[in-house]
């Protein structure tokens, strides 16, 4: 983990030149997307390397540059490029890596706009995926092929909540000579860095825990200088999923209060999974750090904690039993995503009996739950008032 010290000196200084901007204690947001030059020197030299220098805002800004050199410093990678989406940087990672005829391992159950990704959209352009349990080495092992080029994870994932071995699949990946790239959304750099381990390139929903106040879409990509300067260079470039400088310096101001965020997630989950754990109309709890995750002992390994994402299964399989419980409660608002003050609750019921969807795979009394900053015990009462209505 970065030591206390480090935090303090990435998330309060690092990249902000406050000399530069009148001594001002938070960076402005440099909102123009146009960049002048003094002479044809200096213009030449700028264009040479569009990554590091401001030209147009479509490719590099000031703004946006404060936040690259802090998200990487905080993953402990070279680089990081700021998006518009979590699947905006989850595309380009993959389509820089890929071409006419290769083929990606994927963990099964991924995050779905991924799994369009790659079950929709690059098999139009020839490039094919195999996905298998992250779970199983030698399952890993075995998908790949001549043609493979990525090795994408996601641990945990985001409903099952299923860890890979980062290492083990790190080194599996090097003996193909095949890139590795995972979305460590979950357990954001405060919790984990995949990096550690060998990973090639992380991506983050800067939406969650990263931004914190459910008010900015966003997506991170971390790596190595080369390997993101060869997704700036195309992917970002010409697909142009930029954020803008507004939204950048909305995440640099939530990134101030991430050590805190986290910490008061965590605790608060884990109070609050201890107690359904524990309550008669409770099939099972499954979260990452409760003593009855399988997975729980690789958790602890590669994880430093799992914040306050985590699923239930309410002892049910009644569609009118779930449904009730859900409507019971108060305090939790019924919503996607995570990472904001807000606790959410979202049930697999809703994706039930909804026009022009397949029945999802997930079973009518599974639940995902994120807890927020609010006071746990209040949380629990409303849990308890729900729970006694079925």
């Amino acid at each position: 983990m970065i030591p206390e010290n480090d935090w303090n000196q990435i998330l309060n200084h690092l990249g902000e030149e406050r000399d530069k901007y009148f001594n001002a204690v938070s960076p402005p947001v440099i909102q123009s997307s146009n960049f002048m030059f003094p002479n044809l020197q200096a213009f030449r030299k700028a264009i040479e390397d569009e990554l590091e220098n401001t030209i147009y805002t479509r490719g590099t800004n000031p703004t946006v540059n404060i936040l690259r050199k802090k998200i990487a410093a905080l993953e402990d990678t070279e680089d990081a490029l700021i998006l518009s989406s979590g699947s905006a940087a989850i595309a380009a990672s993959v389509i820089a890596n890929v071409q006419l005829g290769d083929h990606i391992v994927c963990v099964q159950s991924p995050y779905s706009w991924t799994f369009t990704l790659l079950t929709k959209f690059l098999p139009r352009f020839g490039v094919n995926s195999t996905f298998v349990d992250g779970r199983d080495l030698n399952a890993i092992d075995a998908a790949i092929t001549k043609d493979t080029k990525i090795l994408y994870l996601e641990s945990p994932t985001t409903f099952y909540f299923d860890l890979q071995d980062l290492e083990a699949c790190a080194k599996i990946a090097k003996k193909h000579n095949i890139k590795t790239i995972i979305d460590n959304s979950y357990a954001s750099p405060y919790f984990q860095n995949p990096s550690k381990f060998g990973i090639d390139i992380i991506v983050h929903s800067g939406t969650k825990y990263l931004n914190g106040h459910s008010d900015v879409v966003a997506g991170i990509i971390c790596g190595s200088k080369e390997d993101i300067k060869n997704i700036f260079n195309i992917e970002y470039m010409t697909l142009g999923a930029i954020i803008s400088p507004h939204d950048a310096n909305l995440i640099t101001r939530g990134l101030r209060t991430l050590p805190l965020r986290m910490q008061r997630s965590n605790d608060s989950a884990q109070k609050i999974v201890n107690y359904l754990s524990a309550h008669p109309k409770i099939e099972r709890v499954v979260y990452p750090f409760h003593n009855t995750f399988e997975q729980l002992s690789l958790a602890r390994r590669q994880m430093r904690g799992a914040g306050g994402l985590f699923s239930f299964y309410l002892k049910t399989d009644s569609q009118s039993k779930a449904e009730l419980f859900f409507h019971s409660l108060k305090r939790f608002l019924l919503a996607v995503s995570w990472g904001g003050h807000e606790s959410l609750v979202m049930p697999m019921v809703a994706f039930y009996d909804v026009k022009g969807r397949p029945k999802p795979d997930a079973p009518i009394n599974m639940v995902r739950m994120y807890i927020g900053l609010e006071d746990p015990e209040w949380l629990i009462e409303d849990l308890s008032q729900a729970l006694d209505k079925i």
